[in-house]
């Protein structure tokens, strides 16, 4: 039996440098639970080719891999400039061009892609371009042209973002192209949607009722990267099955020195209410180019890890990066350090009071049956992977192994920590016959061992979704099926 599983699920970005020969099959090999189509790059086509590849590789190898797709969202940008780039120089003044037909840009000006921006500026703001290099303090609105003075010498090329210090732009969340791509995305049978630049609760649930027209049952990722997110994070996480800290974005609006603690809080909110929780970008950024990280970026991922993400994500390390393998692998071996140095010691003080859902109890008990009884597994039958998303918001010492009959909820399940899903059909078993054979499937894997304890989680209806509410102490036999030592 191995001596330690990663916990910390791994989400990498695909692109031009996962698409040739065998890279893909080597990340997934890895350690990547999870790969992120950006859709802000490349061609849906493009995009729907490599979730082909992801679904015919993940199956090859046996593996649950989910599939997320990342929305464009609102991002504002400028326009082109007649070179490509332009030389800023501090103390110049330099118009943004709120229009349809602004010139091509040079040193004095430059387009840029929401008309509506001069109703969200006023005298005294600071504009902040290109994650922030570019900073442009504005000075007065005269209509379409909002007439600004650079801060600091800078260069400044094509289509560049652009961010307001403090948040208080007006967009929604949801683009008109959004609504095609959230198509796509059902179509190509994404399990997890990612809204960016979401704003309150009303953009989640627009989001989902979009996706679910289109026939997808895909888990809403709710990315946090806008001041106006912070404010209302509590109606945000609610809303939302996962939650993405958008770190870029961010710590632009909202500067860098407010991020660390910003990150945490973000954090403690989605694990308070039971949602899966990732954190993004530039977690191993030097390796874009370096084959090994910074140890700054392996104390920041290890940090992660401690404060209980479930995800970490790689971005253009993967994507467009040089080494995309080496930095899966840093990022594996990272997760597996942090998670030994630090023993799981959960608080049930702290936990949560006045459940609603069986399933919740269940789960409840179950993590605090195996610090106080000594188990080697959870084994979690489940329809939806509701049961196993419960368990992993309770640190562990131990395993958690979620068993459905659903590929779907496998894949989902690909995202939560310690969980480990694991196709099982259930139909037509009843509850103790599920246990003797899930436990011999466990068994027969080099999962279990002879004499092991586990706790098994069931429904007496396994077909229905919330329908958890038994829990059974159980030790495997020599014939690796489940022997009977108790029942809740």
């Amino acid at each position: 039996m191995p001596e330690h599983r990663r916990r910390t699920r791994i989400l990498a970005t695909l692109g031009p440098s996962t698409d040739g020969e065998g890279v893909l099959e080597a990340l997934l090999r890895a350690g990547v639970d999870v790969v992120r189509l950006n859709f802000s790059h490349g061609a849906v086509d493009d995009q729907r080719r490599r979730a082909r590849a992801v679904r015919e590789t993940a199956e090859r190898l046996g593996m649950e891999v989910g599939i997320l797709v990342d929305l464009p969202g609102p991002k504002i940008r400028i326009e082109k400039f007649e070179g490509g780039r332009a030389e800023l120089k501090a103390g110049n003044r330099f118009d943004l061009v709120a229009s349809g037909d602004a010139p091509p840009g040079d040193a004095t000006q430059v387009g840029v892609s929401y008309l509506g921006l001069p109703g969200d500026v006023a005298p005294g703001d600071l504009l902040l371009l290109d994650d922030g290099v570019v900073q442009l303090r504005v000075e007065a609105v005269e209509g379409e042209r909002i007439v600004t003075e650079v801060v600091n010498d800078s260069v400044l090329s094509d289509r560049k973002g652009l961010n307001k210090q403090g948040g208080g732009l007006s967009l929604g969340a949801l683009t008109e192209q959004d609504e095609t791509l959230i198509a796509a995305a059902a179509d190509l049978g994404a399990d997890f949607i990612a809204v960016s630049f979401c704003r309150n609760a009303a953009d989640m649930h627009r989001a989902r009722g979009i996706a679910r027209s289109h026939g997808s049952d895909a888990a809403l990722v709710a990315k946090i990267e806008r001041a106006e997110a912070i404010d209302n994070l509590s109606e945000i996480v609610e809303a939302s099955d996962v939650v993405m800290v958008a770190r870029g974005d961010l710590g632009v609006e909202i500067g860098d020195a407010e991020l660390p603690g910003l990150q945490k809080k973000i954090i403690r909110e989605s694990l308070a209410q039971n949602r899966v929780v990732i954190t993004a970008t530039q977690m191993l950024q030097s390796m874009v180019d370096s084959p090994i990280p910074t140890r700054a970026e392996v104390l920041d991922v290890a940090n992660a890890v401690i404060d209980g993400t479930d995800v970490v994500m790689l971005s253009q390390e993967t994507a467009a990066g040089k080494h995309p393998l080496k930095a899966v692998e840093a990022m594996a071996r990272i997760c597996i350090g942090a998670e030994k140095q630090f023993a799981h010691d959960t608080d049930f003080e702290q936990a949560e009071r006045g459940l609603q859902r069986a399933d919740q109890a269940i789960a409840m008990a179950s993590m605090f049956l195996s610090e106080h009884i000594g188990v080697r597994a959870i084994v979690a039958m489940t329809e939806s992977g509701g049961t196993a998303r419960y368990l992993s918001r309770f640190r562990s010492s131990v395993p958690i192994y979620g068993l459905s009959p659903h590929v779907g909820a496998r894949r989902r399940m690909a995202m939560m920590r310690d969980v480990f899903p694991v196709a099982f059909g259930t139909r037509g078993l009843a509850t103790r016959e599920a246990a003797r054979d899930a436990t011999k499937q466990l068994f027969d894997a080099g999962l279990l061992a002879e004499g092991d304890r586990i706790i098994f989680t069931s429904g007496d209806h396994m077909e229905h979704r919330g329908a958890t509410n038994t829990l059974r102490l159980l030790r495997v036999g020599e014939d690796g099926k489940a022997e009977g030592l108790g029942e809740l």
